[in-house]
This record gives C-alpha cells, structure tokens and sequence, in this order.
C-alpha cells in the first residue's frame, strides 16, 4: 500500500447469525451503499474523520441495522441512541448518548467533535446541542418499527427484565437473524496516512432507559491514533468497557510491538471471553492493515481499498 492509497472497513454488527433464517442480500447492498459513500470521499482526497461520518451515517440511514432509523427500543418503548467519532491526527473525539432527536447521531457527535468542549454530551444536554446545531428536527415516528416493537413486546410477554442483544430472541420478520448485536462502524486510513473511527448503535432491546454501553465511550467502543490504529468494535458493551477494548489493541501496538492482528485476535477472543463478553471489531493501522476478529458465528464487515471494487461478508 502506497503512502497515497486509502482503506475503509466498516461492520454492522456482530452475532450468532443464523443462514437459514436471513436473506442476506439486503445487508450486502446496504453494507456496500456504505462503504461507497465513505470511499467515494477518499477518492476525491477526502479526510478519514468525513470518509468514517458518511459511512456510519449510511448505514443509520438503513433500517436493516440497530442504529439511527433501525434503532431498537428500550424497555419503556422509546429510544435512546448513541454515537462517537474520533480522529487519530489530534486524538479529538465526540460523542452522544441518550439521544432520539437527530436523525443522524454520528453526524451529531461530529459537531460535538468540532465544537471542542466537552467530548461526550448525553440525554437532555444532547437534546439541547442537537437543538443548537439545527440537527433535531426528525418527524415524529421516524425511528418507529414494527419489527422492532415486536422485539420489545415478545421479550416481555416472557416476562424477562433484562435487556437483550439485538434479535437474541427470534421475532419472524424482515430481520431473521439470530444473535446480533446492533452497532455499526466503520475506521478509514486516507490518502495522508491519517486514521479515523465512527460508531453508533441503537443500543439493547428491553435495555433500562439511561444504560449506556461502550459505543459512545472513547478507548473503548471506539478509539483512533496516528501512531498505530483505528478501531470500531461491537458486541456486549459492559464487557467492552471493562476491557477497555479499543485502546487495550493500541496499547498492545505501541508499548508491546504487537502487530494489529496479534493485538486485535488477542483482545476479541482471549481477554473478552474472559470477561463473559463476545463481539467483533473493524481495525486499521497506519500501514493500510486492516483486521476483523470475531468471537460470534457471523459479523456484518466489508472492506473497499484504492483502485479495488471492495467486498462484504457475513460469516
């Protein structure tokens, strides 16, 4: 990879996703929309940070996926979504939490980042800085499902009080899969060698309003550096937290000379496991490497270099 080739990887989530029961082609063609519009600004010399936005906000756009207009809901039938983005030049970041007012929550968080301030703003406060940037004006039921609904009230029907990852119950619909769990992401290296992550997710099915996972939390859901990698993860947030996942891997790089496979493959299926948790992440390093462990059966992912048509997968 020359210094001018570009790399953008992105997920939609991860999840103990079962063939017989999706139509895969729709994720295919959503994953792919995704990665075009990210690409599509690295071939006209765009940053990483806007190449990373417009494929998150692609994938938001997309019903298909647990984030933006694919949310799930809480166990009070609302929505509560999250969102960071974070570029590896100047170690900037920001994020949202809690919010159901912007149609794009990336897009939000990227304010957030741009403004310089506070780095994550959550529930009202969101709300109010959505309102102040013009970014709030969503139509009423905009982020409304009926399979997601139908989700939410056949895990209380059962009487289960927990939260549950995205189709942990099977729900027969447009979306069959199994296990997933819903955050999308996506890390870019541009044509400057500059790296960048974005992430977002509509959270847990049944989940207490107010819980927060990992997807908005800087070294953990998402991370990004310069000087080694770029990561975008998903899977059980609590666990990702407490790993500190996305740094743990740029640690790994840096202090122990680990490659971003070695650092990548160790974290996802040796330390999370540990911990009780199971996932994936999307990673790249300054070189253009990119890696895309998993612990789960499948993991949406796709991946589109500088002069290559690009490529998604599932299992």
């Amino acid at each position: 990879m020359s210094g001018t080739d570009y790399v953008i990887a992105l997920h939609g989530g991860a999840g103990t996703i079962a063939r017989e029961r999706i139509d895969a082609s729709p994720f295919h063609a959503g994953l792919k929309a995704a990665l075009d519009a990210g690409a599509g600004i690295l071939e006209a010399g765009g940053s990483a940070l806007d190449a990373v936005e417009a494929a998150v906000a692609s994938l938001e756009d997309c019903p298909l996926f647990n984030a933006g207009r694919g949310a799930v809901y809480t166990a009070d039938a609302t929505h509560e979504l999250d969102a960071s983005i974070m570029e590896g030049t100047g170690l900037r970041a920001g994020a949202v939490a809690g919010i159901a007012t912007a149609r794009n929550p990336v897009c939000l968080a990227r304010r957030v980042l741009e403004r310089g301030g506070p780095i994550l703003l959550a529930g009202e406060g969101a709300r109010l800085f959505a309102q102040e940037e013009g970014m709030d004006g969503v139509p009423d039921g905009y982020f409304h499902s009926e399979h997601r609904l139908a989700q939410l009230r056949f895990i209380q029907a059962g009487g289960n009080r927990h939260a549950a990852l995205d189709h942990s119950v099977h729900v027969t619909g447009p979306i069959a899969d199994d296990r997933k769990f819903g955050t999308v992401g996506a890390v870019a290296r541009d044509g400057q060698g500059r790296l960048a992550a974005a992430v977002s997710t509509g959270g847990m099915t049944n989940k207490r309003p107010g819980r927060i996972g990992d997807s908005p939390i800087v070294g953990a859901g998402i991370y990004a550096n310069d000087r080694t990698c770029a990561v975008a993860a998903t899977g059980t947030g609590e666990a990702f937290m407490r790993a500190v996942v996305a740094h743990d891997i740029h640690a790994r790089m840096l202090y122990r000379g680990e490659s971003l496979e070695e650092a990548s493959e160790t974290v996802v299926k040796s330390l999370l496991p540990a911990l009780g948790g199971e996932g994936g992440l999307v990673a790249v390093d300054g070189a253009g490497r990119v890696a895309m462990p998993f612990s789960t059966r499948g993991m949406y992912r796709g991946v589109r270099r500088t002069g290559e048509p690009g490529w998604t997968a599932i299992f």
